[in-house]
């Protein structure tokens, strides 16, 4: 009996699905750029052919892991920024303390993903890269729109408040990448929170006071 068309693409899904969990799995101990479709089709049980119906090559398929890893974290941190911004009249703590917990949240949550971007972000797999940096920089313009429509952006410039999404976002990834790296130290692990915490503080007070008066140079 034939499979419906229902049925054959829930079918492929599912293999494209197990590739991509198969590849984050070995990812695990090597880079992207020594990694062998044959190894992947092997953990998966499928022939080498059936990857190609799924992608052009293995840099395809990190590119797919890239807008796997990072669309849930984006989500979240839009979200999340949507939310504090209708209270951000205070100091910003909120803010501060929602954001390191969201990432350290999505750290516990995908170990395997945050390892994936932080090596390959400066790997050998130039699309890979470059599908890193083309994500992070939507994420950043996603960000800069949210913060333009706060109080504290009236009279910023385009540039300058794409330039402090552009920062909030490196310092995500950065502290992604240094709590992954205290996988398994507590007190690193508390160390890289507080660190991340005030990093943040800073760049808040530096928000809003970035326009104001400055002496005249002599």
């Amino acid at each position: 009996m034939s499979h419906t068309p229902g049925v054959r693409q829930a079918q492929k899904q599912k293999t494209r699905q197990a590739l991509l969990d198969a590849a984050l799995q070995l990812l695990a101990e090597q880079s992207l750029s020594s990694l062998g479709l044959r190894e992947v089709t092997r953990a998966v049980g499928v022939a080498p052919t059936a990857f190609y119906r799924h992608f052009r090559d293995t840099a395809d398929l990190g590119v797919a892991l890239v807008e796997e890893a990072l669309n849930s974290l984006h989500t979240a941190l839009t979200a999340l920024l949507a939310a504090t911004g209708e209270r951000a009249g205070d100091d910003g703590e909120e803010r501060i303390a929602a954001t390191v917990e969201l990432i350290a949240a999505y750290v516990r949550a995908h170990p395997a993903h945050v390892r994936f971007i932080a090596r390959e972000q400066h790997g050998g797999v130039q699309p890979v890269r470059a599908a890193i940096r083309g994500q992070l920089a939507l994420f950043a313009q996603e960000v800069k729109e949210q913060f333009a429509r706060e109080p504290e952006a009236a009279g910023w410039a385009e540039d300058d408040l794409l330039m402090l999404a552009g920062m909030y976002v490196d310092h995500m990834v950065m502290t992604a990448s240094a709590l992954m790296e205290a996988e398994g130290d507590p007190e690193a692990a508390a160390r890289v929170t507080v660190t991340a915490r005030r990093q943040l503080r800073l760049v808040s007070l530096g928000r809003r006071h970035w326009l104001d008066e400055r002496p005249a140079t002599p």
